[in-house]
């Protein structure tokens, strides 16, 4: 069996750590079955080739793919100029693919989609998620209730279905929660390895880099943590089944 790369884009240890351990938790893995890179600290290396994994999976950060160039962090821009240039590759190929927010504005911008903060922007907050009809006949959201909690938290969002995607989930705020590029390349605006308890870390971790008020932290972390999000973590445990566990 092959393993599943994790790719990771959060400078902060204990942030880059927790959503490491959502992501075996949630989607069932091993860490024998994984080799984890967090390209904040670790290039890609020169022998990488994505035909020695079965699947890829990009997590989030406090970055954008909408941030300007000019005031942008050197190591947050180093690690997407890496992940985009591996985006063809991952397209062209339908290599197996989840993009957790961060990942949903790295595929758009690939595909030639806008990605900005103009419009669809979310507080860190639970929210009502709706399949489409066609996500309905996805294999990732097969049988999931046609409605159900996620939690999110993000500045910028997809503007507008990229060209030659299915749109497979949504929210009243923000039109394109879950994208598909053709039959194995997903994104998701929400984050699927998250509970109540993952996001009141970051909550702390990231009280103040813009995503809400700080006095704002102990009402979000009650919020968060009393929501009911039992079904996200499922779309992440089927990717894994059927694409790591059934490679």
């Amino acid at each position: 069996m092959k393993p599943v790369l994790i790719l990771q884009l959060r400078p902060e240890d204990e942030a880059s750590d927790g959503e490491f351990r959502a992501f075996l938790d949630k989607g069932g893995l091993d860490p024998a079955q994984v080799r984890r890179i967090r390209l904040e600290t670790d290039p890609l290396p020169g022998d990488f080739s994505l035909d020695a994994y079965s699947a890829v999976i990009v997590g989030g950060g406090p970055g954008c793919v909408s941030d300007d160039p000019a005031t942008r962090d050197p190591m947050e821009a180093r690690a997407e100029a890496e992940l985009l240039a591996l985006m063809p590759r991952i397209v062209s190929g339908d290599k197996p693919f989840l993009g957790c927010c961060y990942g949903i504005g790295l595929l758009a911008h690939h595909l030639g989609a806008r990605v900005s903060k103009d419009r669809y922007s979310e507080p860190v907050t639970p929210v009502p998620c709706d399949v489409t009809d066609d996500g309905a006949k996805d294999p990732l959201l097969q049988g999931l209730p046609m409605r159900f909690n996620a939690l999110v938290g993000h500045k910028e969002a997809v503007q507008e279905l990229p060209e030659g995607t299915v749109h497979l989930m949504s929210s009243k705020a923000c039109p394109f929660q879950m994208i598909r590029a053709g039959n194995n390349v997903y994104a998701t605006q929400f984050h699927p390895e998250a509970d109540g308890q993952v996001f009141a870390d970051r909550i702390r971790i990231y009280r103040n880099r813009g995503y809400f008020a700080p006095e704002e932290a102990d009402q979000l972390t009650e919020t968060c943590m009393s929501a009911e999000v039992s079904q996200p973590e499922r779309i992440l445990r089927r990717f894994v089944q059927r694409y790591v566990e059934g490679a």
